[in-house]
């Protein structure tokens, strides 16, 4: 096994970064200083940790520029849309930080003669958060900024693509002022993080990732009596009625499934449309693929950018081909992508049309720039197949009917339900899933309540 951590650029195929693995030792001494900070930390008021945490998040964002750019070595997310990343952490912080003081006050309990009653929400300890690569700020955020604010050390491991990014984020808020050993990265394997889980110091699990990562999560934590929140994949779809604005559901879903080349558990990767708009949505839909443009993430003109590898862009190729072996059809010629290149993570966008369930492409999360459009008769016939998956994330429906929306939404499996829209999280609202889709929640003030214990105070006030 390597004895350290090598991120290989999208870009190049070239070694970007290298740092070697923490050795065990300094795990356990990590740990152990995590849990020292942390005891003083916790009586630290929400007013006095908003105040340090919202200056460690515009520090972060004062450094934006600079990261953008490595974001793109890192991940192949083209500059062009580098700074959104950094927003969308900013948002996701602030409010956090913003809704902590009464997300965390004590609950309170109706008047009893002579007692007094209430509920404190009480820090764990030490929160072990294990983000991805594909949204490697946006992510991590949703589990390390409410920890904090929670009361609680946070240790970090980052994925080996954007490993970079966990450094920034510790950097940076150490530099505005958060206590030392609050917040900490480590340079971890799969293994040695298996034992960070299975130490007596952690105690809870934040994971971001894929399905069989998220079992081996909760293996790792088999036995401990510790909380494990996972947030895992999606196969998200989408569903066009007929009275929908078929040209702003167009713009909007191609952004859906196509944004970070399609590497977003909850991007859109299939689509279910009306036989009476089926057509005109399937033209307006490809036109507008047509209209990217697929190369370099370091050029400013660039708004599709490779894949994180050249084996995720073969998976996705693969699906497509195995698609149109059993009878569906490729709308995209990727001639047009010149850029487009087998065997490197370079690849162009594409849509398939003539597909049903039988096919993986429309079962097996793909991933990638790709999505598969099948036309429906019906709404009940449309919820039936937006059902039909192992994955339950984000889900959305275009209609210009409330009521048919909220009916439909209350049939679909999913954890957030969509009008008009897609692979966005308010973080005003919790961020959960059903089915493979994951267990727990972050962000809103529910994402509080796994980051906090309850304590119940039971005062006996008169003899």
């Amino acid at each position: 096994m390597s004895e350290s951590l090598k991120t290989i650029s999208p870009i190049d195929g070239n070694l970007y970064i290298e740092r070697p693995y923490t050795p065990s030792q300094t795990v356990t001494q990590m740990l152990v200083a995590a849990q020292t900070a942390q005891d003083a930390w916790k009586h630290a008021s929400i007013e006095d940790r908003a105040a340090i945490l919202t200056g460690c998040v515009q520090n972060f964002e004062s450094k934006k520029e600079n990261i953008v750019d490595e974001l793109a070595w890192q991940m192949g997310r083209p500059v062009k849309f580098g700074a959104g990343e950094i927003n969308g952490f900013v948002e996701r912080a602030s409010h956090m930080i913003a809704i902590a003081e009464e997300a965390l006050k004590p609950i309170e309990i109706p008047q009893k003669e002579g007692f007094t009653r209430y509920i404190t929400r009480e820090p764990l300890g030490v929160v072990f958060t294990i983000a991805p690569w594909n949204f490697p700020f946006m992510t991590a955020v949703n589990s390390i900024i409410p920890a904090l604010m929670a009361g609680n050390a946070v240790i970090l491991k980052h994925a080996t693509q954007t490993h970079l990014c966990g450094e920034r984020m510790v950097d940076s808020f150490v530099e505005a002022g958060l206590p030392k050993d609050l917040f900490q990265i480590v340079v971890a394997s799969h293994q040695l993080a298996a034992e960070i889980i299975q130490s007596d110091q952690v105690e809870y699990v934040c994971f971001t990732g894929s399905v069989p990562g998220g079992k081996a999560i909760e293996t790792a934590a088999l036995g401990k009596f510790i909380g494990v929140g996972l947030e895992l994949g999606g196969k998200d779809p989408a569903y066009v009625r007929p009275d929908a604005d078929i040209m702003s559901a167009a713009e909007n879903l191609v952004d859906g499934a196509m944004f970070n080349s399609g590497q977003s558990c909850c991007g859109i990767e299939r689509i279910y449309v009306h036989a009476d708009v089926y057509d005109n949505f399937v033209a307006a839909f490809v036109d507008i693929v047509k209209s990217y443009t697929l190369g370099s993430p370091l050029e400013i003109e660039t708004t599709l950018g490779p894949m994180v590898s050249a084996t995720a862009a073969d998976f996705v190729r693969r699906q497509v081909l195995d698609a149109v072996g059993t009878g569906a059809r490729a709308l995209i010629d990727p001639a047009l992508f010149p850029a487009d290149n087998p065997g490197t993570p370079y690849l162009a966008p594409q849509v398939v049309v003539d597909v049903n369930h039988s096919m993986r492409l429309m079962t097996e999360e793909s991933f990638g720039p790709v999505v598969g459009i099948m036309k429906v008769s019906s709404d009940d016939e449309a919820i039936a197949l937006m059902n039909d998956s192992e994955f339950g994330l984000t889900a959305s429906v275009w209609t210009e009917d409330v009521d048919a929306a909220i009916r439909i939404g209350d049939q679909v499996e999913t954890g957030t339900w969509f009008m008009n829209r897609c692979d966005y999280l308010d973080p005003a609202l919790a961020w959960t899933g059903v089915k493979n889709s994951g267990r727990g929640c972050t962000l809103s003030s529910v994402g509080y309540e796994s980051l906090t214990r309850p304590k119940s105070y039971h005062l006996k006030t008169a003899v």
